[in-house]
């Protein structure tokens, strides 16, 4: 496989999360310990170790042959690894593979007026790198900033706010124009980076200042020391407000190709990655098994999307006999080697989102099975029948489609190469198309008011700490990922109704009516639960989540999550 990890950037944050559900006001009273800790809210603040070591850790998030000089965190992924969540920080962290909230900048939040204000208490200690302290000025200027330049306000915060402002030095009041409690978790309190207002108020459009490694000043665990095209270096922030960091220096290395990276990874020199490694077990674990280990959670369904615009398309019966033709376990095995399981047909990821499934929901909307006769069956009595070349026509028009895919993603290529074999079978025609990404991207999603062109793509979604943003995106009539172009009234209004509300009853009543008409209505077809793809070697550092012991998101190009790992790490002597 070779796939890339990809996201729909939201404003500064490379990947954000949803909010956890039913959170109100939120205590700070875990330990620092993250990993040692069951409560779903943990701070950051807590005593620096006494257990340091001069060893430096290799992390190495994706494969980049040079970096460009890029500390800007309006600028997404255009900045180079680190600048979010090591430099710059939110208020608040949702976790999207535990659902556990980590505090960073803020301390507690609190909503009140029906869900319209939202007051924020911050944390007192943190400084600013440069020594001058964080105070809510600093919070109330990055958001008066994004409001006066809209070109970097690209989550639309400012169309769902109508005020921020400061009280005192460590709280900030959040006003809204109508309640939408996933919003504000997601976007404002931990998909807004705070800058220092004493070094950008200057620096007019934040979306277009030029912050080189110099001029990077954050509040985060660590602190850009070392930059090149070929390697870049952070230390660790002695003034953090959680305690200095036992990791004293990062080091991140540029690899020209997936096969230096590999070899670097399974010889120790690169200690934390997120590379997709073929064969991982012989040519990474095996180098060294007592210190080479790795974990790939399920993160995100991948779906299969149909464009509902399509006339054939449209019809339910049409996407029944796709859905029980297509063999996940098949996909799975020969097209991702076995390292992403058949999705469900709820599209939850199962097992960590077991809590929000339906335990009243029939057995055949828990699990998929292959039916050939049945799917052959359900398009007959639609009125479907075989002409001359064994496909499924009516009125002339037969069940044959393009599936889009991405040109070099192999495990998706190969995904789509399956599915045509599997479908042909039931007698629809599928030609693959696999087009460079970009060409691919502007087919699925060519923007807002234009509608995509495909027939079939295979793309993935959004993930979050509960279902709804999953959900939301792909199935809300105004989601952000809805490029199937599904409407259907009566589910917006339950989408609205879980946003409304922080009551988790209320919240899995609505998830119950959602994963009912995901798992029956099928406007899009589950096929995979995509996985985090996620190394490390522990020979130098200990704390590393693990299989047994997921306490975060381990993923190193999840830039908060990855932050608040090396920040927690120890080192081994």
């Amino acid at each position: 496989m070779s796939k890339k990890h990809v996201f729909r950037v939201a404003s500064t944050a490379a990947v954000v999360a949803l909010g956890l559900a039913g959170c109100g006001t939120v205590s700070n009273t875990a330990s620092n310990t993250a990993s040692g800790s069951s409560s779903s809210n943990v701070s950051t603040t807590g005593a620096a170790s006494t257990n340091v070591s001069n060893a430096v850790l290799t992390v190495a998030p994706n494969v980049t042959g040079s970096f460009a000089d890029n500390f800007n965190p309006f600028s997404g992924t255009n900045s180079v690894d680190g600048t979010l969540g090591n430099i710059y920080e939110t208020l608040f962290y949702f976790d999207n593979t535990t659902g556990k909230q980590f505090n960073l900048l803020g301390k507690s939040f609190t909503f009140s007026n029906g869900g319209k204000t939202l007051t924020v208490h911050l944390q007192p200690k943190a400084k600013w790198t440069d020594g001058k302290a964080f105070t809510a000025q600093d919070v109330v200027f990055t958001f008066d900033d994004i409001k006066k330049y809209p070109d970097a306000d690209t989550n639309g915060i400012w169309q769902q706010l109508t005020s921020v402002k400061a009280q005192g030095n460590d709280t900030v009041v959040f006003t809204f124009k109508s309640s939408n409690i996933p919003f504000a978790e997601q976007y404002v309190l931990a998909g807004t980076y705070i800058v220092p207002k004493h070094l950008w108020s200057s620096l007019g459009d934040p979306a277009k200042a030029k912050i080189t490694y110099t001029q990077a000043i954050g509040t985060g665990p660590f602190k850009i020391s070392y930059f090149s095209t070929q390697d870049y270096k952070f230390t660790a922030n002695e003034q953090y407000y959680g305690g200095a960091p036992a990791v004293k220096t990062l080091n991140y290395p540029a690899y020209a190709s997936n096969s230096s990276a590999d070899l670097a990874l399974a010889s120790g020199e690169i200690q934390y990655a997120g590379i997709n490694i073929p064969n991982i077990d012989k040519t990474f674990v095996k180098a060294d098994p007592q210190h080479n280990h790795y974990y790939f959670p399920p993160n995100n369904p991948v779906e299969l999307y149909p464009n509902l615009t399509n006339p054939l398309l449209a019809q339910l019966p049409v996407r029944q006999a796709m859905n029980l033709a297509i063999d996940r376990n098949e996909l799975s095995v020969k097209g991702e080697t076995g390292y992403e399981s058949p999705a469900s047909p709820t599209s939850l990821v199962l097992p960590p989102q077991k809590a929000w499934l339906d335990p009243n929901l029939p057995a055949s909307d828990k699990s998929f099975t292959v039916n050939d006769t049945k799917a052959e069956q359900i398009l007959e009595k639609a009125g479907f029948k075989k002409d001359s070349k064994g496909i499924f026509a009516k009125d002339g028009k037969e069940l044959s489609f393009t599936l889009l895919t991405v040109s070099g993603w192999s495990d998706w290529d190969e995904d789509a190469l399956l599915i045509k074999q599997q479908l042909q079978k039931i007698g629809i025609a599928i030609n693959v198309s696999q087009q460079q990404y970009s060409a691919y991207y502007n087919q699925v999603d060519p923007g807002a008011g234009v509608k995509p062109t495909y027939q079939l793509a295979i793309s993935w979604t959004n993930a979050g700490p509960t279902p709804y943003t999953t959900y939301h995106d792909m199935l809300d009539s105004t989601g952000g990922f809805n490029i199937e172009g599904y409407k259907n009234p009566s589910l917006d209004k339950v989408f609205q109704d879980f946003a409304s509300t922080t009551n988790k009853s209320e919240q899995l009543k609505d998830m119950y009516e959602i994963e009912k008409t995901a798992a029956e209505q099928l406007p899009v077809i589950p096929l995979l639960d995509g996985a985090l793809w996620y190394e490390y070697n522990d020979s130098n550092f200990t704390g590393f989540p693990t299989k047994s012991n997921l306490w975060i998101d381990p993923s190193p190009y999840n830039y908060q999550s990855a932050a608040i790992v090396m920040d927690r790490l120890k080192p081994t002597k």
